[in-house]
């Protein structure tokens, strides 16, 4: 690591939809970056915002600390252990901030293989979409060595409003995936009541406006609103990306012998949403099959709807 009168150098592998507005969040707070993406054009613009566009993944090994954003387990061992990656070394980053949701094992994997070359991996999968991000509103689970924690924490603490260390090892990877398991099960029950009160006749933006004034609202189901009122499914998370999740957490209740049968029931949901072609949109699309099943035919409600994100909140 750069002594604490330095900025680390630090890089940034992935510029997908959540990578690059983290990213972004790094450089719009002064932190100079080198970024990596597969396909090159969807990190040029971040270069606009003072960031290094790179080649290749090696070309970030030399970094004290590099984060990854990649959209699943085979990525990430592909930009850690594979020939070209990070650990391919000499040299090898100081630091590697994994931002992704991934699987334990692959996790614990490059763990090892890091170990042995002087590299420190933290866990660090973050909940809230693109969106939620770029408003300043993320939160982070932090698992590994807490003395590496302390260290890179002023850069954590830039990507979100908060930053939560849980523990050692993989750790923030089984809360993380909790997290999104209970995800599941909250947009389901919100299109099934949603559904239910239109059904009655009353609108999903009246429905979901007092929900979201009463006890039982939150910041999810705020900013989820203006999907579900206005039938916008751009996504932010997808539907096979929610799919995905809820297969690793359910392989992590059968290997800690946990029922869950709810989480179990959300999972069969949401692979018929993926089955009737809703997999590449945004998972509030769980409201057209639930409005499929009961009879119901949705169209677009063009009432206002506050997200609860509105303005930006600069790092």
């Amino acid at each position: 690591m750069a002594s604490e009168s330095q900025a680390p150098r630090t890089g940034w592998i992935g510029t997908g939809r959540m990578g690059f507005v983290l990213a972004a969040r790094l450089l719009d707070a002064g932190t100079p970056l080198a970024v990596y993406n597969r396909t090159r054009a969807k990190a040029e613009p971040l270069a606009a915002r003072g960031a290094v566009v790179v080649d290749s993944v090696r070309d970030l090994a030399g970094c004290d600390v590099v984060f990854t954003m990649v959209a699943a387990s085979d990525d990430f061992a592909e930009v850690t252990l594979g020939e070209h990656g990070l650990l391919a070394g000499p040299p090898s980053p100081g630091v590697i901030v994994d931002c992704s949701t991934v699987d334990a094992e692959v996790s614990a994997t490059v763990r090892a293989a890091a170990a042995k070359l002087g590299t420190a991996l933290l866990a660090a999968p973050i909940s809230g979409n693109p969106k939620v991000v770029a408003a300043g509103r993320a939160s982070l689970a932090l698992s590994g060595p807490e003395d590496v924690y302390r260290r890179v924490e002023p850069l954590l603490t830039t990507l979100g409003s908060s930053v939560t260390y849980v523990g050692d090892g993989e750790a923030a990877r089984l809360v993380k995936l909790a997290h999104n398991v209970f995800l599941g099960v909250v947009a389901q029950s919100l299109a099934e009541i949603t559904v239910l009160a239109e059904k009655y006749g009353v609108s999903r933006a009246a429905f979901l406006e007092f929900l979201n004034s009463s006890v039982m609202g939150s910041p999810f189901t705020r900013y989820k609103a203006p999907a579900l009122v206005h039938l916008d499914f751009t996504p932010t998370f997808t539907t096979t990306m929610l799919r995905k999740d809820l297969d690793l957490g359910l392989a992590a209740a059968r290997g800690a012998e946990v029922p869950m049968p709810v989480a179990a029931a959300v999972h069969q949901l949401v692979q018929a949403a993926v089955g009737a072609g809703h997999g590449g949109v945004d998972f509030a699309a769980l409201l057209l099959e639930e409005a499929r099943a009961a009879g119901l035919a949705l169209e677009q409600e063009d009432t206002p709807v506050d997200d609860g994100l509105a303005g930006r909140n600069s790092p």
